[in-house]
């Protein structure tokens, strides 16, 4: 059965979609933005598909483009949509999928329904994306115990920025999850330079078995 994971973060503009494309790209994958909340400056899938390298045709349609970027529900209901359990189906994919979340995993996606409730009903692994900097701990572990009550099931923690040992090291003990590994701030963003990091920092067997 190829793999799918879903990417969820600490934050938002943590590093998801940068992590997402490198993820993507490295899989051979497709990939999914279920909900795009914020369309003028650009929508994820476009970033993914310009950072990975990736051919459009395995950026599938996103389910709902939202105009304003703020949290989904609110978004959404500006333009008079509430957005449903039953309208997020998991699309057919030929390979593997990678899904992004919408910010933290205690976003909303309506005013009852949050992105963590949305992953325990998919029952898919999650990979949790949070920053090196201050205050990682505190969010890290916080996201990792939303998860973990829902029953949600992860598959790891990535870390990016600069090398923290002790931050790191520290949210995998307590929070017992794998540290996948940790991308560095690169001076120049690429589709290469990204897909070079990944290779560097990360275990592809740690996606694929």
């Amino acid at each position: 059965m190829s793999r799918q994971f879903v990417i969820t973060g600490t934050d938002t503009d943590i590093g998801k979609s940068v992590f997402a494309a490198a993820l993507t790209a490295a899989l051979g994958a497709s990939y999914w933005k279920p909900v795009q909340a914020g369309l003028a400056d650009g929508t994820d899938s476009e970033t993914i598909a310009r950072l990975g390298g990736i051919d459009p045709a395995r950026i599938l349609p996103e389910r709902y483009r939202l105009k304003i970027p703020a949290s989904p529900h609110f978004s959404a209901a500006q333009e008079g949509i509430v957005i449903g359990l039953d309208d997020l189906v998991v699309p057919q994919a030929d390979g593997p999928l990678v899904i992004e979340g919408a910010g933290g995993a205690l976003v909303p996606v309506n005013p009852e329904l949050l992105f963590a409730d949305l992953f325990a009903h998919w029952a898919l692994p999650v990979i949790i994306v949070a920053s090196t900097s201050l205050g990682t701990i505190n969010h890290s572990l916080l996201t990792i115990e939303a998860l973990r009550s829902r029953g949600v099931p992860i598959h790891g923690i990535a870390f990016i920025g600069d090398e923290n040992v002790d931050s790191e090291q520290t949210i995998c003990r307590i929070g017992a999850v794998p540290h996948l590994g940790r991308l560095p701030i690169l001076d120049e963003l690429t589709p290469a330079s990204l897909r070079d990091a990944f290779s560097a920092h990360f275990d592809i067997g740690d996606f694929t078995s």
